[in-house]
């Protein structure tokens, strides 16, 4: 995997998360259980996963980036439908086992960063928001969609895929989340779904 730097800058206060939806808190997180979401083997992640490629309205792309990308499971995935990937996570420790999960394979780049203040520089016809926005407040979240939106080349697509169960940890659900991107991203709707356990959504820029 090739280095890469983040240098698209919006900043935003840390303080407009709770303490639990911190870089600090998710690094913790992955010290005390190098997989703490079971990505890797989970049967309901590997439909997801599935779900989610199926869901791409285009058999191939040339430049995806996908944030929060925790252990690089789905980023492996990503990998075979496009040209390049670029993945971000906030936490060290799951940038270093997405980085050895997806070891060989020569096009995808993966950096510790926070999608809140950096954002790689575009264009991308691709971007995957997977599991990413309940840790947000609906301000902040629409700041971060409206920011990715801007990385998005003409034509580009953006899918969102959450959980649509509780989590203590989570500030918004993900029927509030999808709800939120739907008005702020200056995109057009394409379709949504609704499965066992998450929902799917898919814009694309015009």
């Amino acid at each position: 995997m090739k280095p890469s730097c983040c240098d698209s800058r919006h900043d935003q206060p840390d303080d407009e998360r709770p303490r639990a939806c911190l870089g600090s808190a998710f690094e913790a997180r992955y010290r005390r259980d190098p997989d703490p979401w079971n990505f890797a083997a989970s049967a309901y992640e590997r439909l997801r996963y599935r779900t989610v490629l199926e869901a791409l309205p285009r058999p191939h792309y040339a430049r995806a980036f996908e944030p929060g990308c925790s252990v690089g499971e789905l980023t492996a995935l990503l990998a075979e439908r496009c040209g390049q990937v670029i993945a971000t996570d906030v936490a060290p420790s799951a940038v270093a086992r997405a980085r050895s999960r997806c070891r060989t394979l020569s096009n995808v780049d993966i950096n510790c960063a926070d999608v809140v203040t950096q954002i790689p520089p575009g264009p991308f016809d691709l971007i995957v928001f997977s599991e990413l926005g309940y840790y947000f407040t609906r301000p902040l979240l629409g700041r971060v969609a409206r920011a990715l939106a801007r990385a998005l080349e003409s034509g580009g697509d953006f899918i969102a895929v959450h959980w649509l169960g509780e989590s203590r940890d989570h500030v918004l659900h993900a029927d509030a989340v999808h709800d939120e991107l739907s008005a702020a991203l200056p995109l057009n709707w394409l379709r949504g779904e609704w499965h066992a356990g998450f929902r799917l959504d898919c814009w694309r820029r015009a």
